[in-house]
């Protein structure tokens, strides 16, 4: 089982930044594919971010690329992704997740199918 804890989340204007967390138990870590998606209102999760087991593949949503960072840090069993120049559009639950089945090292998953395990979710609000 793996449990992950989503933190940074929060209200920031247009134009502004803000680096969310992912903090995942267990000792297995490095061996997880990470990602981070999103859902606002009365939509469908959507994929956002992900990072490979070998933290050197990546993969962006297109309305994200240029503007977001996602980066790992194993010994600290912790994701992270780095929110700049957000827009209104950016207002969502953002939600991490771990691929911990079957992934390939520098495979860099981004279907919601491919992830196992889901954090609570953390608010990102963006005013114009």
């Amino acid at each position: 089982q793996v449990q992950l804890v989503e933190s940074g989340g929060g209200l920031v204007q247009a134009g502004g930044s803000l680096r969310l967390s992912c903090a995942a138990s267990g000792r297995s870590f490095s061996s997880y594919a990470m990602g981070w998606f999103r859902q606002a209102p009365g939509k469908e999760r959507e994929f956002v971010v992900t990072i490979a087991r070998s933290g050197s593949s990546t993969y962006y949503a297109d309305s994200v690329k240029a503007r977001f960072t996602i980066s790992r840090d194993n010994a600290k069993n912790t994701v992270y992704l780095q929110m700049n120049s957000l827009k209104p559009e950016d207002t969502a639950v953002y939600y991490c997740a771990a691929a911990v089945i079957g992934i390939a090292y520098t495979y860099a998953p981004h279907y919601i199918n491919e992830y196992n395990y889901w954090g609570q979710g953390t608010q990102v609000t963006v005013s114009s």
